[in-house]
């Protein structure tokens, strides 16, 4: 079972995804070093631009000493506990009393510091109603978003803020909570979409191994039960005194386990020979890890009408090492665009062609490579091609496999004897 392992070799391709991934980071998912920590705390920042209006009405609002002490310590509070949700919500074991009560401390200092300091400060109800969004189960979202934005106008309205103030903020704090809300949801799907893609991966593998199974219980349990009934009338020749008869039985028992053994091994090079359909499933599953969409064709989700085992078997293999050199040396690629065609040669001889390409840096100036020369070889064995180097516009690396496309005839049923 060693070669079925390697039949399949998505911890293979898994290694080199967290390598690449390391500085980025699904939305909604745990981060898991802390240069993943420090990007995501770094984006989170980036949107506290927004906080420049209470920051300007510090410096330039003519507050007293007090007001502005109280103040600068409210929007420290306020971020401190928008960062410290951050790291509850991304690391393991997180606590969901801990975040509701980062929260709650959150409304509490945009309630006293729009009432003390005024209407710029009602900016702060909006990341508390985001934050309200990230901890509120899906069902009661709209709810407790409506009572934020209801707070929101309560508070401006106590304060006497401006009325186009009071309708801004109050209406941002109610979509941005439903953004984020919507944000939730699709991480959630994503999550269950890469889950269903393993689960697909996986249960392709054991497919393939039930197949093996059926096919050895089918070949051996013919092949021993003969030849355990041939060595019993063969014992029973021997004791009988009839030699001849008995060597002619050992003939056949040599003959039936040499034919049994050829069985075998056609059977288990099968199991080992992949296929399109599992590559596909394994290179989507590897490819999700090191941050790549992957853009398919739909007809290689089933068999390519046409192609002869051999040769479907040789195109899987370029598309694991194709994907394989993505995942581990495509610098900067987003996106892996695998194609499937058809062409004519002047001979008339067609091809189905295999074409797998991405978006990264390139291969720059290095030389193949063992993967890409031991390819060649095996296409070379079916009568195929392999083409590799930059893609469209020099960007990219393009690797094209073609192999002869034959016509497999189906067999014929026979027909019912006619009786005399």
């Amino acid at each position: 079972m060693n070669d079925a392992r390697r039949a399949h070799p998505f911890d293979e391709q898994r290694e080199a995804g967290p390598a690449r991934a390391s500085f980025m980071n699904v939305p909604g998912s745990p981060v898991e070093t802390r240069r993943q920590m420090l990007v995501k705390i770094a984006w989170m920042l980036l949107w506290m631009i927004y906080l420049a209006y209470p920051v300007g009405n510090l410096l330039h609002g003519g507050h007293s000493l007090a007001g502005e002490v109280l103040g600068w310590a409210c929007l420290a509070f306020f971020v401190g506990g928008y960062v410290l949700l951050v790291i509850f919500r991304s690391t393991a074991g997180m606590r969901p009393r801990a975040c509701r009560a980062v929260v709650a401390a959150m409304v509490v200092f945009a309630i006293a510091s729009a009432c003390v300091l005024g209407g710029a400060f009602l900016t702060l109800f909006i990341y508390a109603s985001v934050c309200v969004a990230i901890i509120t189960p899906a069902r009661y979202a709209l709810r407790a978003l409506g009572g934020m934005a209801a707070l929101t106008a309560t508070v401006g309205l106590l304060i006497h803020a401006g009325g186009d103030d009071i309708a801004t903020f109050t209406l941002s704090a109610f979509l941005s909570g439903i953004a984020m809300t919507g944000l939730q949801r699709l991480v959630a799907t994503m999550k269950e979409l890469r889950e269903a893609r393993a689960a697909v991966a996986h249960l392709a593998a054991s497919e393939e191994r039930l197949r093996l199974a059926r096919d050895l219980h089918d070949l051996l349990g013919h092949s021993l039960s003969l030849i355990t009934l041939k060595s019993e009338l063969a014992g029973r020749f021997m004791d009988a005194g009839k030699d001849e008869a008995a060597r002619a039985q050992v003939a056949d028992i040599e003959q039936v386990a040499r034919q049994s053994l050829i069985d075998v091994r056609e059977a288990v090079t099968g199991f080992r020979r992949p296929t399109l359909p599992v590559e596909l499933a394994a290179a989507r599953t590897a490819l999700v890890a090191a941050q790549v969409r992957l853009e398919a064709a739909p007809e290689l989700a089933e068999a390519w009408p046409g192609l002869a085992n051999e040769e479907s078997g040789v195109l899987a293999w370029a598309l694991r090492e194709a994907v394989t050199n993505i995942v581990r040396h495509g610098e900067g690629a987003t996106v892996c665009t695998v194609t499937a065609d058809e062409s004519w040669e002047a001979s008339g001889e067609r091809y189905a062609v295999l074409e797998i390409a991405d978006n990264g840096r390139g291969p720059g100036k290095s030389q193949p490579g063992n993967g890409l020369s031991g390819l060649q070889e095996r296409l070379a064995l079916v009568g195929g091609r392999l083409e590799s180097g930059p893609g469209e516009r020099g960007r990219g690396f393009r690797l094209r496999a073609s192999v002869p496309l034959r016509t497999v005839t189906a067999p014929v049923a026979p027909q019912p004897s006619e009786k005399s």
